[in-house]
């Protein structure tokens, strides 16, 4: 639920981070930002795609709305950059159009910096953002590709310093420090939920004034707030010289494996098994060839990934002090990695673990 007070304050939130004026024409790639042209005052088109599934988006029809508005701005999910980047035809004669965007927003989940790259090339003066926030608060942050580039990586996706109006505090999940649920606090926040009082309850914490968004992160030493995945896919490993178990997000981990050239999209799961002190961990990777039925990965692919995952956590401890003993048992290709219907780009985890621990179990192998 939003009151039209909330939403005139996003409209304002966005007109001022992102320089928005009258003479900017917006290409929507993603149904309800459709909303925000008119919200804004500014001419806004869908392009010609199922609006339904972002990743039906191609290159073409992505060209031919830019150009028919004469596009200054552009919002797409990551899974239609990804569709827009892959339909492109090389040293086609170009369309101008394209020249005269820009900025170019995505999100809907962790948008991947080699992605965002390859837009340049697409876009070559658009200016390239992910912002952060969710339905029931967005923007809360926001940061360029430019800013990306010079980070690096860490625990998690950073989305920058929170925006001036908006306050972040982190709810702690165990004795460590570490990791904490994100909850915000801005103008433009949700006022509830329609007729789901519990859920209002629920999310309202600290207090009623704050939303617990069920994401979980931390804040760097600049102030900069990481995004490390959702609190219901988090696992619990070993920090490494103690008898403690502390939480690890599975986004780092992910995107570190994404590096490999030949991984297109990685998820980092739990491991059911002994009563051991923290939990052993599969990764299961979809690969830019991807295999035609779900296998253990090759030793080869095997050894990459855990090497990967090795030089991420000594980057995390140099960059964040916690050193978690991550035991990979297990690398597994799959043909396709399930996400969601919205954005076509979030990783279903939970389905992901559930196959994943059967596998391991030793029932049949299924398809995900």
């Amino acid at each position: 639920l939003y009151t039209h007070q909330q939403i005139a304050a996003q409209r304002d939130r966005m007109r001022i981070r992102y320089g928005i004026g009258d003479d900017d024409r917006l290409v929507a790639a993603f149904a309800p930002f459709a909303l925000y042209g008119p919200m804004l005052g500014i001419t806004s088109v869908v392009p010609d795609m199922d609006v339904s599934a972002p990743g039906t988006l191609d290159a073409e029809n992505f060209a031919r709305a830019v150009a028919r508005v004469g596009a200054t701005m552009v919002f797409a999910s990551p899974a239609a950059l990804e569709n827009i980047v892959r339909t492109a035809v090389p040293n086609e004669t170009r369309n101008s159009a394209l020249d005269d965007v820009r900025l170019l927003l995505s999100a809907g989940a962790p948008v991947r910096v080699p992605l965002l790259q390859a837009m340049r090339e697409i876009l070559p003066n658009a200016v390239a953002h992910t912002p952060y926030g969710m339905t029931e608060c967005l923007p809360v942050a926001s940061i360029s590709l430019s800013d990306l580039e010079a980070i690096g990586s860490g625990d998690g996706v950073c989305v920058g310093i929170p925006l001036p109006g908006v306050e972040v505090q982190l709810e702690e999940l165990d004795r460590s420090g570490g990791l904490g649920e994100i909850c915000v606090r801005a103008s433009h926040m949700r006022a509830g939920y329609d007729r789901l009082w519990f859920t209002t309850q629920q999310s309202g914490r600290p207090d009623a004034s704050w939303h617990a968004t069920g994401d979980v992160g931390r804040f760097d030493a600049n102030g900069r707030l990481w995004v490390a995945g959702r609190r219901a896919h988090l696992l619990h490993t070993r920090v490494a010289g103690t008898d403690d178990v502390s939480a690890l997000g599975p986004v780092g981990l992910e995107k570190a494996v994404e590096q490999l050239g030949e991984v297109y999209l990685a998820a980092a799961v739990g491991i059911k098994g002994e009563a051991t002190l923290g939990e052993k961990v599969a990764i299961v990777v979809q690969c830019e060839s991807p295999s035609k039925r779900p296998e253990v990965a090759s030793l080869r692919l095997s050894d990459a990934v855990r090497r990967a995952v090795a030089d991420w956590q000594t980057l995390v401890v140099e960059r964040h002090q916690i050193n978690h003993e991550i035991d990979v048992v297990a690398v597994l290709s799959v043909p396709k990695l399930p996400v969601d219907r919205r954005h076509n780009s979030k990783i279903d985890r939970t389905r992901v673990a559930t196959w994943a621990n059967e596998v391991l179990a030793g029932y049949t192998v299924r398809g995900l």
